[in-house]
């Protein structure tokens, strides 16, 4: 699946069934469903659950939370925006289907 792909997808009523976790907690956060989306990350295990998961709770503003949980996922707290925080996580969740 491209990125392109992906993004279309946020505008059908389910995820698409070939995602991962991380993908699919990603895609309820573009769909606008925060609590879904950690719902989701918080029960993934993994590094790149940790980044996901970091990454919502800085989407939330609770730094000291999203500061904790990129350092499970071996990552600094980026300077850059949500949004562009959000695509760089799709394309490394992409890139590992």
């Amino acid at each position: 699946m491209t990125f392109v792909e992906y993004q279309k997808s946020i505008d059908d009523d389910r995820p698409p069934s070939r995602l991962s976790e991380t993908l699919i907690s990603l895609w309820w956060d573009k769909k606008g469903d925060w609590e879904k989306a950690h719902a989701i990350a918080q029960e993934i295990p993994t590094v790149q659950g940790s980044a996901v998961h970091a990454y919502l709770h800085r989407e939330e503003g609770v730094l000291w939370n999203a500061d904790y949980w990129y350092s499970r996922a071996d990552r600094e707290r980026p300077n850059i925006s949500l949004e562009a925080e959000w695509k760089l996580l799709v394309e490394e969740m992409l890139s590992s289907l």
